[in-house]
């Protein structure tokens, strides 16, 4: 035999010289859930290690991701007042604008600050835009509350708005309310194909989320590729940055495709439930814990996603170095 393939799997130094995905530390995006009033963390249900913080833990996970040296962090707040408007998402002086402005104070420009504007953690009936009288979501009601909320968030310091309501022209109606307040810096993070999947259901507990019905009509359907493909061409025109695709391990093959019909950055976010799968099989001693978590960031990145967020971002980093 001529062709022997293993030989350039020999031994890890030589794995490590022709391996063809780096997942890097830097590429790694945290989601963080802050809570108001909490008078200590407050742990998440299906993710270990995971909490809602209060101020003075938020402020010590931070120290950790900038330790670890992580990309950066996508802040939620959870306020304790709700109502049908979900008014506290434009306070300035409200649960997520504090924390952004938190943040940014105590780590500068060394960590990309992205902060969620959408309107479920705000709304009473935990639905991404208010309602109209007949019970849909009125998208275009909905897009002058993000405009607003996007004005205050970037007030407050935030490098990036993550755009996740999936209402039609919510990039265009961010951008332009950014450039008419002189934030024409601050980028937008486009939940461009975010889809109405199954496994959102532990972060629906993190943002104690009281969904009436369902998102089926502003959410993609899990079944459809091309409808996404249509989404992500319209973000892109109206101004997105970068362009997210919602989950990430069930909808590689939709993270494929967006990194080749535009020529932005693609990030995927490995939601909760994906998360909580692998976490559930590794305490039963089904999975090898450590190589599963590398193993879906790669898959992920290897797909075309070069941003990956992540709930295992700051230990991950420490895998990865170790490798």
């Amino acid at each position: 035999m001529i062709q022997r393939p293993r030989r350039l799997r020999a031994n890890a130094a030589i794995r490590n010289l022709v391996s063809e995905t780096q997942v890097r530390a830097e590429q790694l995006v945290l989601p963080l859930f802050v809570r108001e009033g909490l008078e200590s963390p407050k742990p998440i249900k299906g993710l270990p290690g995971v909490v809602q913080h209060t101020k003075e833990s938020l402020h010590a996970e931070i120290d950790r991701a900038l330790a670890a040296g992580i990309g950066g962090v996508m802040v939620f707040g959870i306020p304790n007042h709700r109502d049908a408007d979900g008014s506290e998402s434009c306070n300035p002086n409200g649960v997520l604008a504090e924390a952004v402005r938190a943040i940014r104070e105590q780590a500068g420009d060394r960590l990309v600050v992205i902060a969620d504007l959408c309107l479920d953690e705000f709304t009473s009936h935990g639905h991404c835009g208010v309602l109209s009288p007949d019970g849909s979501v009125d998208n275009d009601r909905t897009l002058e509350i993000y405009a607003q909320m996007a004005v205050v968030l970037a007030e407050a310091g935030a490098h990036m708005l993550g755009a996740s309501g999936m209402m039609d022209g919510q990039v265009g109606a961010v951008r332009t309310a950014l450039d008419a307040a002189n934030f024409k810096d601050v980028s937008i993070l486009a939940y461009a194909a975010k889809y109405a999947s199954a496994f959102y259901g532990p972060f629906r507990d993190a943002v104690e989320s009281a969904l009436e019905g369902d998102r089926f009509t502003y959410q993609q359907d899990p079944r459809n590729i091309r409808e996404s493909m249509r989404e992500i061409k319209l973000d892109a025109e109206e101004g997105a940055d970068i362009i997210m695709v919602k989950p990430a391990l069930g909808y590689l093959d939709v993270v494929r495709e967006a990194s080749q019909i535009v020529d932005l950055p693609i990030a995927s976010y490995i939601v909760s439930g994906e998360t909580a799968m692998i976490e559930a099989a590794a305490a039963q001693d089904l999975i090898d814990r450590e190589r599963a978590i590398l193993e879906a960031l790669a898959s992920v990145h290897r797909a075309g996603a070069k941003i990956i967020c992540t709930y295992w971002a700051i230990e991950a980093s420490v895998l990865l170095s170790n490798r």
